[in-house]
């Protein structure tokens, strides 16, 4: 967010626009790209729809983040001798755990909870997420409430130990960009 370049705007606009396309507007292209790509119908298709829907909403959360980093800091790393790389590794980085634990619970969380994607690119019932799953249980004549809860309790705990694991980066990072002082 600091280093400038000509366009910058442009690119950040372009990666944002990506956040206001629905994901129903586009299912068909997706599934005929998977398909030309022989990824349609794997865990490996739905891991890069996932990557290619997070980078605009990652993208914001570090820009936004890396705003609030001082520039005393990297105007010292730069007299120091630090390149662009150096900078990063040896300041940003190391000060950048909230921003990557606000990024790890946004994805996380959004692609643990998806069923269009896995219900659209998964078709078969071995490799679709647990979110399709829970959803055929529910689906079934016959209602097993015990079944039932036990799988949403099982869904649940994962997202629950990485809100517990990093939660207290959460609110950091979250609150990073809208306080000064």
């Amino acid at each position: 967010s600091r280093w400038r370049f000509p366009g910058a705007d442009l690119v950040f606009t372009m990666f944002l626009f990506g956040m206001f396309i629905p994901y129903q507007s586009i299912l068909i292209p997706l599934v005929q790209v998977l398909s030309s790509i022989e990824l349609y119908g794997s865990i490996s298709g739905l891991i890069l729809v996932h990557v290619v829907y997070g980078i605009p909403i990652t993208t914001l959360i570090f820009r936004n983040y890396y705003a609030t980093v001082p520039g005393e800091l990297i105007e010292a790393s730069k007299i120091d001798g630090a390149g662009i790389l150096g900078i990063y590794r040896h300041v940003i980085f190391p000060i950048s755990m909230p921003g990557f634990a606000v990024v790890m619970i946004w994805q996380f969380t959004s692609i643990w909870n998806d069923f269009l994607f896995g219900v659209i690119v998964t078709p078969r019932p071995a490799v679709q997420p647990i979110m399709v799953a829970l959803n055929n249980l529910a689906g079934s004549y016959i209602v097993e409430w015990n079944v039932q809860m036990a799988g949403a309790l099982l869904a649940a705990l994962p997202t629950m130990l990485v809100y517990v694991l990093l939660g207290r980066y959460f609110m950091r990072g979250l609150l990073a960009g809208s306080l000064k002082g």
